[in-house]
């Protein structure tokens, strides 16, 4: 026999139910509707890809303008992101770049790994989704809002700094790893006839020779010039403490989709200009002591060398700074060609051309007898070196073999591992 008291208690739940399901209704009937870009002002607001939560539509170009009020800084907070997956993000993509227009681009992302909080230089952000005809997904959902700089940008990912001691650090630091695929400035504006120095307690940052993947480049001024860049710095040891020439500086750090690491904390101070002349500088004016690629050429002794025709995956992948998969048609003789990019494992600089899914890159083979036997339309696996143009050279110390689809496994196991 059924007693009041479960009566009551089955009422009640059958009443919670139906006010439950209400809620979700009326939740439902209040989603916002997203489109294909937009204007977006106020304090805060979201944004998401057009038709979200549903597959994204192909072929489409879609930009939101953000936009805070005066005297803020935008501050974009990812809460969900699926999109095509690609290394390059070369196909489904979200850019998000300071400024409305021809702004400094503060990230690409695809996939599915959210980035940490982005923040613009100023009170406006421009975000930019592109999408293929091919794979599709959720797309993303994300949120704006505005920061007074002076007091939030410490706690992001890049800001403005004006008081006259402060911190910087990367996203996650110190709980975990920074994550891929970010861009982070910093501009640190001091009054007049003051100088900026810079000291980093920690430095942790994915490491290379050439500091081309993950990086923190420092320049004069407030904006990005590489004629007046100080150091470009990564790896494990932190940088001597760095002094700015007049009142303002950037810091640009930047992680590529790949290998991260702890990251860093960085304080600044601001000095009396007299600060220089009366204490020896210790920072390196130039970019930090790394070892450039010597430039190859043609050379008579060069060239009398054999060609290269066999040696491990791992130890020509690990000598070699660019790894390339190419269709290619290569004549005898030292000459330039432009070959058809199908793969790429490491660029080593490279300037990489793209139309659409087509990547292409220049590449000078220096002798006539190396490589031999390159026929037009098949597919090879080129590992050399890139020069400060940005052409891959190829001489006969270098491996270049035709590409076999058992290779594939071994170099994208190759591909995350460091040398």
């Amino acid at each position: 026999m059924w007693t009041m008291w479960t009566m009551w208690t089955m009422w009640t739940l059958g009443t919670w139910a139906v006010l439950f399901l209400s809620d979700v209704c009326a939740q439902t009937e209040q989603r916002p509707s997203f489109t294909c870009g937009g204007n977006l002002t106020g304090e805060t607001g979201v944004l998401g890809s057009q038709g979200y939560p549903g597959v994204y539509p192909p072929n489409t170009k879609c930009v939101w303008r953000l936009t805070v009020p005066e005297g803020r800084v935008v501050i974009l907070s990812f809460r969900f992101i699926d999109l095509e997956s690609d290394n390059l993000c070369r196909y489904d993509y979200v850019d998000v770049y300071s400024g409305h227009t021809s702004g400094q681009r503060l990230g690409r992302f695809c996939g599915t790994s959210r980035p940490g909080a982005l923040v613009a230089t100023g009170n406006k952000m421009m975000v930019q989704m592109v999408s293929d005809a091919n794979t599709a997904g959720s797309g993303f959902l994300a949120v704006y809002s505005a920061a007074h700089p002076h007091q939030r940008g410490e706690q992001y990912c890049g800001g403005r700094l004006e008081k006259p001691t402060g911190s910087f650090k990367t996203p996650n630091w110190p709980e975990k790893d920074y994550p891929a695929g970010v861009t982070c400035s910093w501009h640190i504006l001091a009054p007049k006839h003051q100088i900026i120095e810079v000291k980093f307690e920690k430095f942790d940052v994915e490491r290379d020779n050439y500091c081309r993947y993950d990086h923190v480049s420092i320049f004069n001024g407030p904006e990005i010039n590489d004629a007046r860049r100080i150091g470009k710095f990564c790896g494990d040891s932190p940088p001597a403490p760095v002094l700015s020439e007049g009142n303002q500086l950037l810091i640009q750090f930047l992680s590529d989709l790949s290998l991260t690491a702890d990251g860093f904390i960085a304080h600044y101070t601001f000095r009396p200009k007299k600060y220089i002349t009366s204490t020896p500088p210790s920072v390196t004016t130039t970019q930090p002591a790394t070892t450039r690629p010597i430039p190859l050429r043609y050379s008579a002794a060069l060239c009398q060398q054999k060609c290269k025709k066999r040696g491990s995956l791992e130890a020509n992948y690990c000598s070699s700074n660019f790894g390339t998969v190419i269709t290619a048609a290569v004549r005898g003789g030292s000459m330039f060609a432009t070959v058809s990019i199908l793969n790429l494992y490491k660029d080593g600089g490279m300037a990489i051309q793209q139309a659409g899914k087509t990547m292409s890159t220049k590449i000078t083979i220096l002798c006539r007898k190396c490589p031999s036997g390159v026929r037009r339309g098949l597919s090879y696996l080129f590992m050399g070196q890139a020069d400060e143009d940005g052409r891959g050279i190829i001489g006969p110390q270098h491996l270049v073999t035709a590409f076999k689809s058992r290779n594939q496994k071994d170099l994208s196991v190759l591909k995350t591992q460091r040398c």
